[in-house]
């Protein structure tokens, strides 16, 4: 039997960064073994799922280039296939009727505290055959009343219920719609699922499913339950830490690269090894590398893999993800410098594409203002004469190189008697209007030289007009 994995997302809201970790180790487990990875939209809460959710899932699927081999699939089109299922428990004796209404069921369970017992459905219509007409009904399963329910877990080892534990839990509602524990088991039968790997906050579902996987005769998968991911401050992962949708990522200028491997080692490791490729993931990913134990996540950790990537993959494929936060930022990247050439002088100074596209605004688009902190400091009448010799040799460059760029900028100092910082400040406040940037030679090779000195002059009259005040 092909090895066959899933990832079954609900689309009640984005594709956050626990389920892309579940489906990123999935993907990696199905691909790894030669298997069959499937994608399935399990979309039967009418009133929560949304087409825009179902987006948001595959685009971050997407994104991060985890390729489906057989899917999407939308419980909603399966309908009629659990209908059938649920038929052929009730015929087999496996399901039956329940017609007690929900106010019964909560007062059942309000006696049932206070005689100090587990809240739970006591098996009223389990064995009835006195069935009202026209009263409404709910279907349950008839969960075996003896013996345990054994979970050979990948991840957490042997875990064993007991099925006393366990109530004759609800598989169609009054309307006649299949729950959830009813449409997995189904969808996993049908799909031919040999690896359930899904996070523990399932691990109460998975003896029921098993349940009604034996009762079908199905053949039961194993399960893997990855352990929650937590917050920097050890609770729980929710919105209060900020970005936990993938797309969030994206759009706050993550790399998908850093990401993927950012989530692969949250819950997995292989030695001390912090860095991996997709091609090393698939290579050494193994789930008997999973942590039992919750993983906390570390936003300095996504921000230094962020940056190890920018640095080290293709400039080219790197300026592809750059190109879009600089449309973002409302910059034409057509007319000024190759986003390559910018990578390869911004990538050490920021921790995020979209920092870079920020501090590289200057050499896209005109500043309507210089950073105050930095004029006042840099553009006083003391660097005006500076600015004028360096604007005019800088002027008559017929070659503008690094090299050139470089002498004139040093002949400048050298002329004035002034170290280079009484000449490269005020230039490097002159033409990117502000006080930080890269190293001023290859700064401005990258804009344009007529560009540099009309950039100057007007840092001349501003000093002018300054001092005129």
């Amino acid at each position: 039997m092909t090895l066959t994995t899933r990832f079954a997302p609900s689309p009640t809201g984005y594709l956050h960064v626990g389920g892309a970790r579940t489906a990123l180790y999935s993907w990696l487990y199905a691909k790894k073994n030669g298997g069959e990875f499937v994608l399935r939209i399990e979309d039967t809460d009418l009133e929560r799922s949304t087409q825009e959710s179902v987006d948001a899932i595959l685009e971050g699927m997407n994104w991060l280039g985890l390729d489906w081999t057989q899917g999407p699939f939308y419980q909603t089109k399966r309908f009629d296939r659990y209908k059938e299922v649920i038929q052929q428990l009730l015929d087999a004796g496996h399901a039956y009727r329940c017609y007690c209404t929900p106010e019964e069921v909560d007062q059942m369970r309000e006696e049932q505290k206070v005689r100090g017992e587990k809240p739970r459905y006591n098996g009223l219509w389990r064995d009835r055959t006195d069935h009202p007409e026209d009263k409404p009904f709910v279907i349950r399963f008839k969960n075996p009343l003896e013996g345990t329910v054994v979970i050979e877990d990948l991840i957490k080892g042997r875990i064993e219920i007991s099925n006393t534990e366990l109530d004759d839990l609800i598989i169609a509602r009054s309307d006649g719609t299949p729950t959830y524990n009813l449409t997995v088991v189904v969808d996993d039968w049908d799909m031919k699922m040999t690896h359930v790997i899904r996070g523990d906050d399932h691990i109460n579902n998975t003896p029921r499913q098993m349940n009604i996987l034996a009762a079908l005769g199905a053949s039961i998968p194993q399960y893997a339950h990855v352990p929650m991911i937590l917050g920097d401050d050890g609770k729980r992962l929710s919105k209060r830490h900020g970005a936990v949708s993938v797309m969030q990522y994206r759009d706050e200028g993550y790399l998908p690269e850093a990401l993927l491997n950012y989530l692969v080692r949250l819950g997995w490791s292989h030695g001390d090894e912090e860095i991996f490729s997709k091609e090393q993931m698939l290579e050494l990913f193994d789930l008997s590398g999973c942590n039992r134990a919750p993983s906390a996540f570390n936003t300095e950790k996504l921000q230094w893999l962020n940056q190890h990537y920018m640095r080290s993959l293709p400039a080219e494929y790197v300026a592809e993800h750059l190109a879009w936060h600089m449309q973002q930022a409302g910059l034409n990247t057509e007319h000024g410098p190759a986003l390559t050439d910018v990578i390869a002088i911004q990538a050490d100074r920021v921790k995020t594409l979209k920092e870079m596209a920020q501090i590289s605004e200057y050499f896209y688009a005109d500043f309507d203002a210089l950073d105050e902190k930095a004029a006042k400091k840099h553009l006083r009448p003391v660097a005006q004469q500076p600015l004028e010799v360096v604007r005019d040799k800088l002027a008559a460059l017929t070659d503008w190189t690094v090299e050139a760029i470089q002498a004139a900028i040093h002949g400048t100092a050298e002329e004035l008697e002034v170290g280079m910082g009484k000449v490269g400040m005020p230039l490097r406040v002159a033409v990117t209007g502000g006080g930080n940037s890269p190293s001023l030679d290859v700064t401005l090779v990258l804009i344009e030289k007529d560009k540099v000195v009309e950039r100057i002059n007007r840092a001349i009259a501003f000093i002018e007009a300054r001092a005129a005040e």
